[in-house]
């Protein structure tokens, strides 16, 4: 059975890997797909932080980054949960191809790499709320 360090290990490591995708990605031109990946970073950092203050190992199964972070007692300034607002849509736009369209006319490099950016400012602070 593995102990409460070792699962949020598990969604850290992920978190990682997904954060590497996220520039490969990028690089390669994919704005839309990067932006679908950078949610998935932040989304396993939530989960990581959700099991930290929960008693349970396994986070709920849900996408919104909001929720996860709502059932700890970090406090999210307006300007991190409307960021966080933002990154869920790639996660549902991302994914569906009525949404797909809308979303990808706007995923230019420019915006794509300032919501990288803000995503690794995101990315560090979650982490940070591990320690």
């Amino acid at each position: 059975m593995k102990t409460k360090s070792e699962h949020i290990s598990f969604w850290v490591e992920q978190s990682i890997d997904d954060w590497k995708a996220v520039h490969t990605l990028f690089n390669g031109k994919n704005y839309l797909q990067s932006l679908f990946f950078a949610h998935l970073v932040v989304e396993k950092l939530c989960k990581s932080v959700w099991i930290k203050y929960n008693t349970e190992n396994v986070p709920p199964r849900t996408h919104n980054l909001v929720f996860l972070l709502s059932s700890t007692p970090i406090k999210l300034a307006e300007e991190k949960s409307e960021f966080l607002l933002t990154l869920n849509r790639f996660q549902l736009e991302g994914r569906y191809p009525d949404y797909l369209t809308k979303i990808q006319n706007i995923c230019t490099e420019e915006f794509a790499s300032s919501i990288i950016n803000s995503t690794n400012e995101l990315r560090i602070w979650l982490l940070e709320n591990l320690q």
